[in-house]
């Protein structure tokens, strides 16, 4: 589990392809900027833009992951040398500073608007239809790796477009900074939402 607050900004530095053809995923290695390794085993996950992984190799600066087709196919930036966020997994005597993160990417949205409002910057996505029940006023959902809340929601045919308002802080401590319209983004949407859905979806199959 995580929290969704961004412990540092990494960088990945290799994607090399694993054997097995085009059926195979790749092997990331990544610088790991401030983040703090000397508690790190191999075996541990860190969430990479949202994308829990496993580490399977380690140095002082950082680290290495496998990162399959399947989650290739269903993340963005996942597969190109470039700036990720990065958080360890959540131990039990940490603050939950953000909320409930599981680091399973459950879609990709698009950055429709991206502009500065005073001293804040508006971050306007539009997630696909099967999200888009998912996401309420000030609730919670997880952009590449970042908790944040959602301050509106229009509802579309192909989905919704939801608005976020991002504060310096998170501007200069995650990679949301780079982000442009029509950029893809991982969505993962909140842990509660998901079961309530899903409590009420067997319960109406039952009557």
């Amino acid at each position: 589990m995580f929290t969704g607050i961004v412990a540092a900004i990494g960088k990945i530095e290799t994607v090399q392809p694993l054997d097995g053809g085009a059926d195979a995923g790749v092997r990331l290695t990544i610088h790991a900027g401030g983040l703090p390794l000397a508690d790190v085993a191999l075996g541990d996950s860190i969430a990479i833009n949202g994308a829990c992984m496993t580490v399977v190799e380690k140095s002082d600066t950082g680290f290495a992951v496998d990162v399959s087709r399947e989650s290739l196919n269903c993340t963005v930036g996942l597969d190109t040398p470039t700036e990720v966020n990065l958080e360890k997994a959540l131990t039990l005597a940490e603050r939950l500073g953000g909320h409930l993160v599981s680091g399973h990417v459950d879609g990709l949205g698009v950055v429709r608007k991206f502009e500065a409002v005073g001293e804040s910057w508006e971050l306007v996505i539009e997630a696909p239809h099967e999200l888009a029940k998912y996401l309420a006023f000030k609730g919670s959902v997880v952009v590449n790796g970042v908790s944040l809340t959602v301050n509106r929601v229009e509802d579309l045919g192909t989905g919704c477009r939801f608005s976020i308002n991002l504060i310096p802080h998170t501007i200069a401590m995650t990679t949301l900074k780079h982000l442009t319209v029509d950029a893809k983004v991982n969505l993962e949407i909140d842990l509660i939402a998901r079961y309530v859905e899903r409590m009420l979806s067997v319960g109406k199959a039952g009557a």
